[in-house]
């Protein structure tokens, strides 16, 4: 009988067409009822499922049909896990199996994980393994696989290729190497290639026109994204009009497109803005956004959340001890949050009371990085740059102070650094971004994929001292960045300036890469410049024009009669013939002949001279703070004696 049923399930398979997969599920159904343990009419039910995109059931069915299915159509497993969105037991099932598609399979799974640099080698893996007529699908999920990278961060400079013409041929190339450059804030070079994809969608004959809409909708959104960004709102006024997110297939590039739609609208009214942004459904688990589109639609959501009045969401308390050991950390969803809690604290206020409120929070979580944040910014918006630069200073020293790896990156990451220089650039005080970027470089240059802005910027930095250390170690940082960014202007200059007493060849190399100077200088005009005279602020103008209008000039051919200086003014022990001292009004600290005192008068005289150079270190700006007031019962007061005041 089971032999009979197999026989007459093959003739049906042979029989039957790519579009009729529902009557072999029916023939599987009536084939399983009479010998539920044929793995072969099972296999074929499994495919028929994946075919009918029930993939819910595929896993169900599989994984209840027993070890020999699973063993059978283990890669069929693998791909309606995949599909069902639970992508970590999809690249268990696949990375088992030795087969080409089982790879795919990974690499697809892995890609959704955002686990970019290994499915990055699997697709080397199967490009070595020759591609045959996986040629564009390879070069296509590859194109992806390097914008991926770009966005998490992962991508080292040499990896990162350049638009190639073998880019501009298909649609879907054109639209990757767009999301690229979008990842590096080139929207220029995005813009232009996004127009070269939608051009070859809307021509391409291989399409019909329900798949030309569908593919053209995710262009024209990150188009609009594209355009935003550069400041064109007219086109990309255009482009909102020909986008439906409606149409769209999955909910995902239904809430992208939605929100991008609502950046170009003039709403005014906050809550119809909430309205709009939350008409979309929810997304499902199999079709979750990536975390660098997640990110900014959370934020945009908080936003929204934050000028509708919506507080009592964003303060919802949690538990007491999940409050006082949350560990540190600059994740952005954390940042996202916690920046949420404190500005719902401070009811969108910007004022001292709005940091009364968020101080009680800090002191219930000290190692809320986004509170620190949050209250730092509203004591610059209240002009107090001294408490704000005390607050953040305490924070990096306790992080300093830690042995643990992880709170020392944390204390140098590039946030937290750039905020600090930014407060010292404020007030001015030069000297310590410099002793800043010298630590951060420090941390930073064993490490091997340092972030390269804050090398640079403590290079740079470096590079202004007249100490030969600190030039040592600025060669030694664009020594390292040259390594890590071979093709970068900036670097190639920086790597120049610091070797320029080294005799080195490799310096003519460099040099060669910089843009010459007569290619620099070909638009100025020089004898413009010369007939302009020194600039002069416009101050220091309106005080020669005053001047000019009240005193008159001396008459041509007069000479003018030196100015008689009073005995009275002069210094008694003046002298005519002696010179006087160029440096003397300069501190005493500051000039070229002073040294130190020795011995015990070092720490007496140090740093007490009125009008000498004010130490930095000293909160000069800060204002008292208020003191406890003690009450005590009338028992322990002090009697006042007569006649004192």
């Amino acid at each position: 009988m089971a032999a009979s049923t197999a026989s007459s399930l093959a003739s049906l398979l042979k029989n039957s067409t790519l579009e009729d997969h529902e009557q072999i599920l029916e023939a599987c159904n009536k084939t399983l009822k009479t010998s539920n343990s044929d793995v072969e009419a099972q296999h074929v039910k499994a495919v028929a499922l994946l075919k009918l995109d029930r993939y819910e059931e595929a896993v169900k069915f599989i994984q209840g049909a027993g070890d020999n299915l699973r063993r059978a159509a283990a890669l069929e497993y693998a791909y309606a896990l995949y599909k069902t969105g639970r992508l970590q037991e999809a690249v268990e099932a696949s990375s088992q199996l030795q087969e080409r598609g089982a790879r795919h399979v990974e690499a697809q799974a892995r890609y959704r994980l955002e686990d970019a640099l290994k499915t990055l080698e699997i697709y080397e893996r199967l490009r070595s393994q020759g591609s045959g007529n996986e040629e564009l699908d390879l070069r296509v999920n590859r194109s992806a696989i390097d914008a991926q990278a770009q966005w998490l961060g992962v991508a080292e400079s040499k990896s990162i290729r350049k638009t190639a013409r073998e880019d501009l041929e298909a649609f879907e190339t054109a639209y990757n190497a767009a999301c690229g450059s979008i990842a590096r804030g080139e929207y220029a070079q995005a813009e232009i290639l996004l127009k070269r994809a939608k051009e070859i969608c809307k021509h391409s004959d291989e399409l019909t026109d329900q798949q030309r809409r569908e593919e053209l909708l995710p262009i024209s959104v990150q188009q609009l994204f594209v355009l935003l960004c550069l400041g064109k709102s007219t086109e990309a006024e255009e482009v909102a009009r020909e986008i439906k997110a409606e149409e769209a297939l999955d909910a995902s590039t239904r809430k992208v497109a939605q929100n991008n739609l609502l950046l170009t609208s003039s709403t005014d009214n906050p809550f119809l803005a909430y309205k709009v942004f939350h008409t979309t459904p929810k997304i499902p688990s199999e079709d979750k956004l990536f975390s660098y589109q997640d990110i900014p639609l959370k934020s945009n959501k908080t936003t929204l959340d934050l000028q509708a009045y919506k507080f009592d969401g964003l303060t919802a308390p949690t538990s007491k001890p999940a409050r006082q050991y949350r560990p540190l950390s600059l994740a952005p969803d954390d940042l996202l949050s916690s920046c949420a809690q404190a500005t719902a604290r401070a009811k969108n206020e910007t004022s001292k009371g709005a940091i009364r409120r968020i101080l009680p929070m800090l002191e219930r979580e000290p190692n809320s990085i986004g509170t620190i944040i949050t209250l730092v910014q509203l004591y610059v918006l209240c002009g107090d740059s001294t408490s704000a630069v005390e607050l953040l200073e305490s924070c990096l020293k306790r992080l300093e102070e830690s042995t643990a790896e992880d709170e020392q990156d944390i204390r140098f990451n590039p946030v937290l650094v750039s905020i600090l220089i930014s407060l010292y650039k404020h007030r001015g005080q030069r000297a310590h971004i410099k002793q800043e970027l010298a630590k951060a470089a420090s941390h930073w240059r064993t490490r091997s994929n340092p972030p390269a802005s804050l090398l640079s910027a403590a290079g740079v930095s470096l590079l202004e001292s007249h100490n030969e250390e600190d030039i040592k170690t600025a060669s030694e940082i664009f020594a390292k960045l040259r390594e890590q960014q071979p093709h970068d202007k900036a670097t190639a200059a920086g790597y120049v300036a610091s070797h320029v007493n080294a005799e080195d060849s490799q310096d003519r190399l460099d040099t060669d890469k910089l843009t010459a100077v007569g290619d620099l200088i070909r638009d100025v005009d020089v004898t413009a410049i010369e007939n302009a005279g020194i600039p002069q602020s416009s101050n220091a103008l309106a005080i020669a024009q005053l001047g000019t209008s009240r005193k008159r000039g001396a008459p041509n051919g007069v000479e003018s009669k030196q100015k008689r200086i009073r005995k009275s003014r002069l210094p008694k022990d003046y002298d005519e013939n002696k010179k006087p001292d160029p440096e003397r009004w300069l501190p005493m600290k500051d000039r070229s002949y002073y040294r130190p005192p020795k011995g015990k008068k070092k720490s007496k005289r140090g740093g007490e001279t009125q009008g000498g150079v004010v130490n930095e270190d000293l909160n000069v700006d800060a204002k008292p703070a208020a003191t406890t007031v003690a009450t005590a019962s009338a028992g322990n007061k002090k009697k006042k004696g007569k006649g004192k005041k």
